[in-house]
């Protein structure tokens, strides 16, 4: 199975519900509070009014943000570059510096790890990325076997 790279993973979109959802609560507690404030301390109706104007300027950049144009994953024919996921402590590589990668679960999640020949890794929670997880596994390990000149036995 042959792929054309660049490969571009947005977070799954139940991920950016749940996001969009927490965002949503917390900009309406902050109206909320606002208002109650205006009310309890007598302060002018123009507080509340910048309150509402910068939720929806927040809420406006949150969902330009979770939109999935927006990638987090990256797979090019040089390497891979990772942003927005903690669990990713190498950030970027080379396909060269690559060592291996290696399906399992962290701390329950289900991951693909790379590990690079400096003993740095990158962990990708793939349940938390966009497509199949298998095929993302897939697309790694065949842009390696090219990157190292193997062939695989079929």
């Amino acid at each position: 199975m042959s792929h054309r790279l660049p490969v571009l993973r947005p977070l799954a979109p139940a991920l950016r519900a749940r996001l969009l959802g927490a965002g949503l609560v917390v900009v309406a507690a902050l109206v909320l509070l606002s208002v109650l404030a205006t009310w309890l301390l007598s302060l002018p109706g123009a507080v509340v009014t910048v309150t509402v104007i910068l939720a929806a300027v927040a809420l406006g950049v949150l969902l330009a943000l979770l939109l999935p144009r927006h990638w987090v994953v990256r797979l090019d024919e040089d390497g891979y570059r990772v942003r927005l996921l903690r669990s990713a402590r190498a950030r970027s590589a080379r396909w060269s510096e690559v060592l291996d990668v290696q399906a399992g679960t962290v701390d329950g999640v289900r991951c693909t790890t790379l590990r690079l020949r400096d003993g740095r890794s990158t962990t990708l929670p793939v349940d938390a990325l966009a497509g199949d997880p298998t095929e993302l596994t897939s697309l790694i390990a065949e842009q390696l076997d090219r990157t190292h000149g193997y062939r695989r036995l079929r």
